[in-house]
């Protein structure tokens, strides 16, 4: 009996891109994965920004329905985005697959009503946010050090190449 492997959705976080992503898209799909990796519309430069957490939100609960739709099995804004869609959720109701696993990198899952903000002011590091993060007046902000929040990688090539697709974000999002 033949399997079918998931298919992969990357949401990605502030700040990023589907690029940032390009390496571990390069990787899964040689291996039979259908990736995606969808922009989202609070990454898409505006300055002003024009999107935030809902926009994001509303772009990929339709990204990933569409795929859920077509047959396909398979932070802030998943949690936000997916939780009607889940296998669990869609049994019984006649659709067919759904949103099986919802993984985190470098993110966290925070309690309904909560935002990032509260995660920093948890951890005691909301203090340190003007010292770390470039809070533009056009709503927007980035890391200031970027090099330093990644380190060093093993090959400076990529390292700089991944610092390159970051981009400016909106502020309104942490909050």
């Amino acid at each position: 009996m033949a399997t079918t492997k998931p298919t992969i959705v990357i949401v990605h976080g502030g700040w990023h891109v589907p690029q940032s992503y390009a390496k571990l898209v390069d990787a899964l799909e040689p291996q039979g994965y259908e990736v995606h990796v969808p922009r989202l519309p609070s990454a898409n430069g505006a300055r002003p920004p024009n999107a935030d957490l809902f926009t994001d939100s509303l772009l990929v609960r339709g990204y990933v329905e569409s795929l859920v739709r077509a047959g396909s099995t398979g932070g802030k804004v998943g949690t936000n985005s997916l939780s009607s869609l889940r296998v669990a959720s869609r049994q019984g109701q006649g659709p067919q697959g759904g949103v099986s696993h919802l993984i985190y990198l470098a993110a966290y899952a925070l309690p309904e009503g909560l935002a990032m903000i509260d995660k920093i002011t948890e951890f005691g590091h909301k203090d340190y946010l003007p010292f770390t993060v470039d809070f533009a007046e056009d709503e927007t902000c980035m890391f200031r050090d970027l090099r330093g929040l990644v380190g060093p990688g093993p090959n400076e090539k990529d390292v700089e190449e991944y610092l390159g697709t970051l981009v400016r974000w909106n502020r309104k999002c942490i909050y």
